[in-house]
Parts: structure tokens; C-alpha cells; sequence
């Protein structure tokens, strides 16, 4: 088993990081102050300083808006950083454990998406996570590309927490019902990142791409309907097709991801109607 004392995170007040701070409290984890990713040389050095046993990134750009102004420097948090954190912990010979998205494919059809399937990103987030991925794996090490969707916790930015916000002054809300795909528990994905990084110190010959994301797959307006329901608020949900909310990025109408591959490290998906009623009491809203 992996020494938690011997895991090295990047990332710190992140939903997965939270996450894995609970899961793995001895393992050391550094926030921006302690690992700059707008500068990957530094994160590299981090990694070299402290000798880790594996590396989990569970740190990047999220502002999928804001990538489509600025792509360039989205790339170097997204690609490049993770690139020299990969390239250091082949050096190292350690595992190296990185969080990408489903946004790397075109969101097109209804199919669940395979690790295999071809890639095309349709906004500039996406591509940067894509070029991150191909940067983990040019670096030859063992790695475990983790791509995930819809992701939520009791912390930070997430759907449940805004519609929790929302719901507290209005009793009626549009939400978009034409995008389907799997809301994930950040609680989860921290689970996950431990067992892989496990996983390929036993085994580096399991490093690959997986994608972990929460069953059944639904709608964002099924999800704010159960988020309610759990909640206990009277709230109407109608639904509206994304073109009757704009954003700078193109969100893909298809996140469905075929998560069959993680039976490789015994893990299945998680139910996230559960992942919402932990979150739920976390945050005092139901007992």
C-alpha cells in the first residue's frame, strides 16, 4: 500500500483536493503559493525537492469561459504544468495521477464516450486539457489520465451549490435539458486518484486513460430536479434547450462516459444521487 506521508498533490482548496486532504491527510499538498502552475518548471522542481512516492495533479484552470479569452495561459496551467510535473515523475520513476475532462471530445451523439474514442475538443478549455493529456502521456512514465464531468462537493463553485443559491429567492428556475452526461462527487473522484495512484505502484503497465463519472446519466435539469427534491424545496424546474442560454464556450450536448474500464483497479461508478444527499447534509440542508 502507498505511505499517504509519501503522496505529493497539487492542488489545496480545489473540490478534489479538499477531497483528498480528508481521504489522505498526511499526504503533503501544495497550493499556489507552494507550486505555481503558471510557471511548470517550479512544479517540476517541487516534485524533484520532495522525492514523492506518486503525484496526483488534482489542481487546474477551470474558468471554461474565461479559457475561450485566454487560451494561451490556460495552456500553460492545463498542458504545459502538468507536462513537467509528468516528465519529473518519469524521471523519478514514481506514478503520476492527472484529473482531464470529457470536454476533449465533440460531445457529439448519444453513446457513452471510451477512452479510445477519437478526441476533438470544441472550445478552448478543452483543447488545453486535451494538450495536457498528450503531454502526461510523451512523457513515458506510469500515468493514470483520470477524465471526469459535472463535478460537485460541499466546497467551492458547483450545479448543486448555485441551484441551492438560486432556489433561495426564486421557486422557479430554467435550467438546459438537451446537455445529458454524469454528475460526479468530487468525494469520488478523490477515492479514485488514491486507488490509481495505488494501483500503478503496484502495476505501472495499468497506466492509461479512465474515465470515472456518476450514474445514471442525466440531464443538468433532471439533476437540479433531484438536487430539489432531496433538498425538500418547491421548486419548478423548466426545461430549455441550450440555445436559450448562450455561453462564450460551446458545451457539449453529450458527456456520457463509459467508465467500464476502471474494473482494471476494481472500481466502478459511483451513484451520485447519494453523492448529493452526503453533500446535502454536509451543508446542513437535509439531516
Amino acid at each position: 500500500m502507498l505511505p499517504p506521508s509519501n503522496l505529493l498533490v497539487f492542488g489545496r482548496t480545489g473540490q478534489v483536493a479538499t477531497e483528498l486532504a480528508r481521504l489522505a491527510p498526511d499526504a503533503t499538498f501544495l497550493g499556489r503559493k507552494a507550486a505555481d502552475l503558471s510557471a511548470p518548471e517550479s512544479c517540476a522542481a517541487a516534485i524533484r525537492d520532495r522525492l514523492p512516492l506518486a503525484v496526483i495533479n488534482a489542481a487546474a484552470w477551470t474558468a471554461v469561459d474565461k479559457a475561450e479569452t485566454e487560451e494561451a495561459m490556460a495552456g500553460v496551467v492545463n498542458a504545459d504544468a502538468p507536462g513537467a510535473m509528468a516528465r519529473a515523475c518519469t524521471e523519478l520513476g514514481v506514478p503520476f495521477v492527472h484529473i482531464s475532462t470529457d470536454y476533449v471530445f465533440d460531445g457529439s451523439g448519444v453513446a457513452p464516450w471510451t477512452p479510445s474514442d477519437p478526441v476533438a475538443p470544441q472550445n478552448a478549455y478543452g483543447r488545453t486539457k486535451l494538450a495536457g493529456e498528450e503531454q502526461v502521456a510523451q512523457a513515458g512514465g506510469p500515468h493514470a489520465i483520470l477524465r471526469t464531468s459535472w463535478v460537485f462537493s460541499a466546497h467551492g463553485a458547483n450545479f448543486v451549490k448555485t441551484m441551492l443559491r438560486l432556489a433561495a429567492t426564486r421557486d422557479r428556475l430554467t435550467v438546459v435539458a438537451d446537455q445529458i452526461g454524469g454528475p460526479t462527487p468530487a468525494a469520488d473522484i478523490a477515492r479514485t486518484c488514491l486507488a490509481l495512484a495505488e494501483g500503478l505502484t503496484a502495476d505501472p503497465k495499468k497506466s492509461g486513460i479512465y474515465h470515472l463519472s456518476g450514474w445514471p446519466d442525466i440531464s443538468w435539469a433532471g439533476f437540479a430536479r433531484e438536487i430539489f427534491a432531496q433538498a425538500g424545496l418547491a421548486v419548478t424546474v423548466e426545461d430549455i434547450p441550450t440555445s436559450a442560454f448562450p455561453t462564450p464556450a460551446k458545451r457539449p450536448a453529450n458527456s456520457r462516459m463509459d467508465g467500464s474500464t476502471l474494473a482494471t483497479f476494481g472500481l466502478s461508478r459511483p451513484d451520485w444521487r447519494a453523492g448529493v444527499t452526503a453533500v446535502l447534509k454536509e451543508l446542513g440542508v437535509r439531516q
